[in-house]
């Protein structure tokens, strides 16, 4: 049975949205093609239509789930205008972010895999954290745009540190820790 064209565009997006989340989960090379394609609800044939490698899967996949992310930064952002950094410190240090493995930080669940992936998926992750920057950018009081680049530079390596660090340990009030220091030191920052 031939897909329409439609239809086929419509099976990428949803290809593309389930291997964001399985890929935050399990990892670039913790899920196979197979299963992905299964939990997207296709065969592993319909795949090669689609995209012309694993790792052109793995590079969009990254953009979309970078793309949301920083979504979710703004969102957060724009239900406290009178304090939208406060908001999305708040958000991202969350005991319920740190909980989202599958929705959560690609940058946490992948960064150490991306660091050893191609240049199109590092390319993604580039433009996604210019993205996180860019909109912590508009929420800092600075001088000078360079003190705004370098204040958003330090709380974003902050949170996702800290955001990391909660997660691979198995201690809650640790974790805890490690998410409230960093607000507090954010705000002081900020």
């Amino acid at each position: 049975m031939r897909v329409s064209r439609e239809q086929a565009a419509l099976n990428r997006q949803n290809v593309i949205d389930v291997a964001s989340r399985l890929f935050r989960e399990h990892g670039f090379d913790g899920i196979g093609l197979k299963d992905l394609m299964k939990s997207a609800g296709l065969t592993q044939g319909a795949f090669y239509k689609q995209f012309t490698s694993k790792e052109d899967l793995v590079a969009q996949a990254s953009q979309r789930a970078l793309e949301g992310s920083t979504e979710r930064w703004t969102e957060a952002a724009e239900e406290n205008p009178d304090d939208p950094l406060d908001a999305a410190i708040e958000f991202y240090l969350s005991e319920g972010h740190q909980a989202e493995k599958m929705d959560g930080c690609p940058i946490v669940a992948l960064g150490a895999d991306a660091a050893r992936q191609s240049p199109d998926v590092k390319a993604s992750f580039e433009a996604g954290v210019k993205a996180h920057l860019e909109v912590l950018g508009r929420m800092i009081s600075a001088t000078s745009a360079a003190e705004r680049e370098e204040k958003s530079i330090a709380i974003l390596s902050m949170m996702v540190g800290a955001m990391t660090l909660a997660r691979v340990v198995n201690d809650p009030e640790m974790a805890k820790s490690f998410l409230d220091a960093v607000a507090r030191k954010a705000r002081e920052i900020a």
